[in-house]
């Protein structure tokens, strides 16, 4: 299976085939929860389209032989209202203004493949290409526990580890139960 992990500014369409819902009405994230979740769901299209069209992007797609397969949010953490607002994660060194890893979505039919990993490894060198010196995030504690897909969006501490992140300071913010970490990993 050939992989490649591309950076969603101009790819719109990829990126809406499986993160936009398809019925009217219907409601949905659109990678928008930690953006600006007070959005009206045509808001949030137009938000990440705007988002898709313009430099850095809102993060990283991951292709499976030529087939939109995965994302990954990845942004300088100042874009993100919720996180700069937030009262459960920590903020730490905010004037270096981090780069913020905070979900990872693969579609189905291409899960148990890995590609969080290629995921994440694509999410740091477009953050490091962008000019961050910094990338950090905040997955779950697993302690070797299987985690629902619902709660493993934001990742696992053992997949940052892999990955060369490492702890910096438990969160009061939880996923499934399960506490989250701030977890950093400094860009040369």
């Amino acid at each position: 299976m050939a992989i490649e992990v591309l950076p969603a500014t101009g790819r719109w369409d990829d990126f809406a085939t499986f993160m936009v819902p398809r019925k009217a009405g219907a409601g949905g994230c659109v990678c928008m929860s930690y953006r600006d979740a007070r959005l009206s769901m045509p808001e949030r299209v137009d938000y990440m389209h705007r988002e898709c069209s313009a430099e850095p992007g809102p993060g990283v797609l991951v292709y499976a032989d030529g087939e939109v397969a995965g994302w990954c949010s990845v942004a300088p953490k100042s874009t993100y209202r919720r996180l700069m607002n937030s009262r459960t994660i920590p903020h730490l060194d905010e004037e270096r203004d981090p780069w913020s890893i905070v979900c990872f979505v693969v579609r189905g039919g291409f899960r148990k493949r890995g590609l969080m990993h290629d995921l994440l490894d694509g999410a740091v060198e477009h953050a490091r290409t962008s000019g961050a010196a910094l990338v950090e995030g905040y997955p779950v504690e697993t302690r070797g526990e299987r985690v629902d897909v619902i709660s493993g969006y934001v990742g696992t501490v053992e997949l940052f580890e892999k990955h060369g992140f490492a702890r910096v300071q438990e969160t009061d913010a939880h996923s499934g139960g399960a506490v989250r970490w701030v977890m950093r990993r400094e860009l040369d």
